[in-house]
């Protein structure tokens, strides 16, 4: 049975409790069924509430995740704004009448490009968070392997003793009447957002800080607002004024928008003729306002000490809470998601070794602290940052001063050209991936260098058929082989040392002869090997050249065996120069 159930429908015993039905949690739920895994999802809002939008942007890294579970065009077609509306942010100093100037503009922002991407199969995407649950809802609500109980929620759980992992979790579930009960989980995920019952009972407290100063986010109708607007259509305008300073964006194309209003004092809650005011403050004063609804916020700077003890996990903003400041807190949560399901699959499924699963806090947790910091930066210079009465002024003063802040604003260019975040992140130093002795890309908020370096995410290209090259990715382990490096030879011939060690040890694992790209280009040049060995949630796991290698970093990627060292220079395989050395390359 699949879906929302009522009290009689919790079991005694269960393999998999996910406490927690947002996004984390929804899409947590789903990779694992995709995987064959059966889940019950513990949510206590039987409702959505589309007056509360949260996060709008979903990455270009989340949409890909997405397309694996196949709902990226599902959540395009959902969505109220397409990518072709507006990909920018423009800063300034209003929307309307002849005050509003822009001060500098942001293309392509939240990696929102028409057409077809190049950094990943799937391009970013503005759309509300309530939209983006909808979505993750009706899938789980058509799946089999997916139990989705509304109104009831994980009040507590208790680990056995030592956190040993033989035994299960006692969960206390409260039911929508009240009445509480107690139901026996082998696996727990704590996706129950920043004050998770579930990390409580684990003892541990999120540890960090706050902003000094809080926001009002204000959903709110305009019949006139868009027509206007004497801007460029964007995505998110920036409005730096002297009195009120703060964000703006389109909801819809039928007259909903989102405000926030930054650096108000965190006791202010505005009534609805305030925030009304605020909203004419930042638009302008001849433009018709309906506050729909108003959420007073501080971002948060917040991290868990651990994200697991025995079976049970901590994935989502019961991990960490994000600033919101760039759009990454909602994508982490998937990327966290993301992470554990494959492992925990894996384990479920009986092919994971006992390093497998311990890996996910490893792996996961440097990426949150990255993000925290790189948002606790952005939110440094916030709009009221740059507020300047002459911005606003006419003649040469006006001008110089909107000069100066065009140059000034150039700090916020992470915020919103954030590849080097969304894309550049690794697990270099996981126990779960085989070094080869390189060096990562330096960590660049903006810059993304495309590295295949063991632990990186595998660099995407389009291939010379139009397909991505993550199309030719399986459900588990992949080993891709550059088709020229192999002289025409077989790839799972060459390879066969990896199929069989897969074969051995149960763990599932394909190989692809693959290449070249749309241009021509060697994927063996991209990659910077003749192969790579890339995991399910495609990052690479390995890189080089000999198959008996392949097939021992199969062993270290899937938990069973240390990372062996990386071979010295002379022990490694031929470099690729000729068509023979290429298939020596690859011959063991």
């Amino acid at each position: 049975m699949n879906g929302f159930h009522t009290a009689a429908d919790l079991p005694s015993e269960v393999q998999v409790l996910v406490a927690g039905g947002g996004p984390s949690g929804l899409f947590l739920a789903l990779d694992l069924a995709s995987r064959g895994v059966p889940s019950t999802v513990i949510e206590p809002r039987t409702a959505l509430d589309h007056t509360r939008p949260r996060a709008k942007t979903t990455n270009a890294r989340t949409m890909t995740h997405l397309r694996r579970l196949g709902l990226a065009e599902v959540l395009r077609d959902a969505a109220p704004l397409p990518v072709e509306y507006a990909q920018d942010v423009i800063f300034c100093t209003g929307l309307t009448g002849p005050s509003a100037h822009e001060l500098r503009r942001f293309r392509s922002a939240f990696q929102l490009v028409p057409g077809r991407y190049g950094p990943q199969p799937e391009c970013g995407q503005q759309v509300p968070q309530p939209v983006l649950e909808e979505v993750l809802r009706a899938a789980v609500e058509s799946h089999p392997l997916v139990t989705f109980l509304a109104g009831w929620t994980v009040t507590g759980v208790s680990v056995p003793e030592g956190g040993a992992a033989t035994e299960p979790c006692a969960v206390v579930v409260r039911d929508p009447d009240g009445a509480e009960r107690t139901t026996a989980a082998e696996y727990v995920i704590g996706a129950d957002g920043g004050s998770s019952a579930v990390r409580r009972s684990l003892g541990l407290r999120l540890e960090g800080g706050s902003a000094e100063l809080s926001n009002i986010s204000i959903l709110f109708r305009s019949a006139s607002l868009a027509s206007a607007v004497s801007l460029a259509a964007a995505v998110q305008y920036w409005v730096v004024g002297s009195e009120t300073a703060g964000m703006v964006g389109p909801m819809d194309r039928d007259g909903m928008w989102w405000a926030i209003v930054q650096g108000v004092d965190p006791s202010v809650s505005p009534s609805a003729g305030e925030a009304a005011a605020m909203v004419r403050s930042l638009v302008g004063p001849a433009v018709d306002i309906e506050v729909v609804a108003t959420d007073p916020w501080t971002a948060r700077m917040l991290l868990a000490p651990e994200y697991s003890r025995g079976n049970v996990f901590l994935v989502g903003d019961a991990a960490h809470l994000n600033p919101p400041w760039g759009g990454h807190g909602f994508n982490t949560c998937i990327g966290d998601a993301a992470n554990l399901a494959w492992k925990l699959a894996a384990t479920v499924n009986g092919w994971a070794g006992p390093g497998l699963l311990a890996s996910y806090g490893t792996e996961r947790r440097p990426v949150a602290a990255r993000t925290i910091r790189d948002a606790a930066t952005n939110g440094k210079a916030l709009a009221y940052h740059f507020a300047d009465p002459e911005l606003v002024a006419a003649g040469p003063a006006g001008e110089a001063a909107r000069r100066a802040a065009h140059r000034a604003l150039a700090v916020k260019q992470s915020e919103f050209d954030s590849l080097g975040l969304v894309l550049g992140y690794d697990y270099g130093g996981s126990p779960v991936v085989v070094p080869d002795g390189s060096a990562l890309p330096d960590e660049d908020p903006i810059r993304y260098v495309p590295s295949a370096a063991p632990g990186a995410l595998l660099p995407h290209a389009w291939l010379a058929d139009s397909r991505s090259l993550y199309s030719a990715l399986g459900a588990g382990f992949t080993l891709l082989a550059d088709a020229g490096s192999l002289g025409g030879l077989d790839a799972g011939g060459v390879f066969g040392p990896v199929l069989a060690a897969g074969a051995r040890q149960g763990v599932p694992v394909t190989v692809a002869a693959v290449g070249p790209s749309e241009d021509g280009t060697p994927l063996s040049q991209l990659w910077g090997a003749a192969a790579v060995l890339v995991r399910p949630d495609q990052h690479v796991a390995w890189r080089g050249n000999s198959p008996v290698e392949a097939a021992a970093a199969l062993s270290v990627a899937a938990g069973w065996a240390p990372a062996f060292p990386p071979a010295r220079p002379e022990e490694s395989a031929p470099s690729i120069e000729t068509r023979s050395a290429r298939v020596d390359a690859v011959i063991p």
